[in-house]
């Protein structure tokens, strides 16, 4: 007996496709980080600008270097609703994976009016895939509360990550 095909095997000419971010992006990518940020309860508005100032070239390099890469969520109607970003970072030799790099997915924001689609996970899965095609062969990221299920959801585990403000 066939299986029953569902929305989330196959995606309509009206859902919002995948595409690489670009430079030309960078404006979107840093309102993202904003967004992201605040949405999870930062609320120093200075301290969020200052931040994007100082993201911006810093995303651009990296971008420009091979190091960063993001994906876009494009609505139909030419929106952006959706974006996250892959850090491929030079890691040290370790004992939990063996490549030479470690992706850092970053920056997975979805605008309020695209929510509930599916599309971080989408947008987490290609940043996976594409960790792999990079021989990185473990993927960190940070959850926020409100992220926390979708990325259980697709394998990841916490971390005994420690951290202090210097």
């Amino acid at each position: 007996m066939a299986r029953a095909r569902t929305r989330r095997q196959f995606h309509s000419v009206t859902d919002p496709i995948v595409r690489p971010a670009t430079i030309d992006d960078a404006d979107t990518l840093v309102r993202h980080r904003y967004a992201m940020f605040h949405d999870m309860g930062h609320s120093d508005t200075t301290a969020l600008d200052e931040m994007c100032v100082r993201f911006k070239p810093w995303v651009i390099d990296r971008m420009n270097a091979g190091e960063y890469l993001a994906w876009l969520a494009v609505a139909p109607s030419g929106d952006i609703a959706a974006g996250a970003g892959l850090w491929l970072m030079d890691w040290l030799p370790h004992m939990v994976a063996k490549g030479a790099r470690r992706g850092n997915i970053v920056n997975v924001y979805t605008e309020p009016a695209y929510r509930r689609r599916g599309l971080a996970k989408r947008l987490v899965l290609t940043a996976l895939a594409c960790s792999r095609e990079h021989g990185a062969d473990a993927v960190i990221l940070h959850a926020s509360p409100d992220g926390r299920a979708l990325y259980e959801s697709l394998g990841f585990k916490p971390t005994n990550e420690m951290r202090i403000h210097l």
